[in-house]
């Protein structure tokens, strides 16, 4: 039964998230000896910025939680107050939808993103490679990977922008199609400017510009993003430049003045300009928005964009989860059949035994069978016994997937005696769902 102990930003805070953290290179090493050291039968790691969690499948849920901790607490003494209060334990079904709501990005900061699924897989792989990913895992995983490529293709998730930052790179793109040919000019050098320095990198802009007060900041990212610095104070004598300048200081007045705006728009003759202004305080004054060929979008407007981008997204996640919720009791229906393998396998064992005790005098007595005719009766005793199973063995396997699979396997062991059919390390048992009997 998967369980998984987690830490996220929704729990965890960044601090403890760090001290936690695993390197690839470091998770892969430790993989093993914690699976031993635990007593796990399986452990896969996924460690990001957001989130550290422990996903395994123990003999018993409640030791692999305790086992977890206390090595956790050994490995990092200085956060040990924080461990218990920081972790999110969840076992059986809520574990399956949890890591099926990761693998969708509907647990991430930004839902939607698509980092995640990626990360994930990097995770499984690792599991997989070290040694530490058995029967529960590799029947899963692959599963919550096409339950993500589901929602990514059935749903428009991942389609809508919630941050401010995104949403003004995304209106960037939207008034030219395509920021291949274009320049932009990025006023300012806060945490909003550098995320939207992000963005534009991503979307491929030409030629960047960077204006700053602190020249030497403006210096540093243009260094880390590949684009030039401009002085603050030739700012006006190199407005022109840009066709789309994003602004976001802490500038008590206007940086951008209508008569800055309007001189620039004269030096594009007629060539488009677009002000993206992203501070509160606004940077660029209202007024600029009245000039031929100037357009202005200020914080209001894009925070509607993200608004309604959000709303969009909540509706794509309403979605989304009913997809996992298709993918979850599928996956818990085949993994309830598992239960009844046991049972049928000792069932064949049980049929076969009887048949051979009965062949094998027989054919003692039949001395006058040459060795073909013997395998030939052998092959039809065999045959016989399968086409007997086939029909029972389907219905079982199929009756486990729509009920609680432990009240026929157990009603057919009983019957004929199957022993084997009670062999807990080959059954896979689910939590009774409402209204099961137990």
């Amino acid at each position: 039964m998967l369980s998984v102990v987690s830490y996220s930003f929704k729990n965890a805070p960044v601090e403890l998230r760090e001290r936690l953290a695993l390197p690839a290179g470091e998770a892969a090493r430790l993989l093993p000896e914690l699976r031993m050291g635990c007593g796990l039968r399986e452990l896969m790691v996924l460690s990001t910025c957001n989130r550290v969690e422990y996903y395994f499948v123990a003999e018993q849920r409640a030791g692999g939680f305790a086992a977890l901790l206390q090595w956790m607490r050994t490995r990092y003494p200085e956060a040990d107050p924080a461990l218990d209060a920081g972790a999110v334990r969840l076992g059986g079904h809520e574990a399956l939808v949890h890591l099926m709501r990761v693998a969708c990005s509907l647990e991430s900061m930004v839902v939607g993103e698509p980092q995640i699924l990626g990360q994930l897989k990097d995770a499984y792989q690792l599991a997989v490679d070290a040694g530490t990913a058995g029967a529960v895992l590799t029947g899963l995983l692959p599963r919550v990977f096409r339950a993500a490529k589901r929602v990514r293709t059935e749903t428009g998730i991942a389609r809508y922008a919630v941050s401010v930052s995104y949403v003004a790179v995304e209106l960037a793109g939207r008034i030219f199609d395509s920021l291949a040919e274009k320049t932009v000019m990025v006023v300012g050098a806060g945490e909003m400017a550098e995320l939207a320095l992000s963005h534009l990198m991503k979307a491929g802009m030409h030629r960047l510009l960077l204006a700053n007060r602190t020249y030497a900041n403006a210096v540093a990212l243009a260094e880390q993003y590949g684009g030039a610095a401009v002085p603050y104070e030739q700012l006006g004598d190199r407005l022109a430049e840009a066709d789309i300048v994003i602004t976001s200081t802490g500038a008590k007045g206007y940086i951008i003045t209508r008569e800055m705006a309007r001189e620039a728009s004269r030096k594009r003759r007629g060539e488009p300009m677009f002000f993206i202004d992203i501070a509160v305080p606004r940077d660029v004054a209202p007024a600029v928005n009245d000039l031929p060929d100037v357009y202005c979008y200020d914080i209001d407007d894009l925070k509607a964009v993200a608004d309604s981008n959000l709303q969009e997204r909540e509706r794509e996640a309403a979605h989304a989860q009913g997809i996992i919720e298709q993918d979850v009791q599928a996956y818990e229906r085949w993994q309830q059949s598992l239960a009844v393998v046991p049972t049928v396998k000792a069932l064949r064992q049980r049929f076969s035994e009887t048949a051979r005790r009965e062949l094998e005098p027989a054919l003692g007595r039949l001395t006058h069978l040459t060795a073909e005719d013997r395998a030939q009766v052998q092959r039809l005793v065999h045959g016989v016994v399968n086409k007997l199973l086939h029909a029972p063995s389907t219905r079982l396997k199929q009756l486990a997937e729509e009920q609680d699979s432990t009240l026929y396997a157990e009603a057919l062991s009983a019957l004929f005696e199957l022993e084997a059919a009670a062999d807990e390390d080959n059954v896979v048992r689910l939590p009774a769902r409402p209204g099961s009997r137990q």
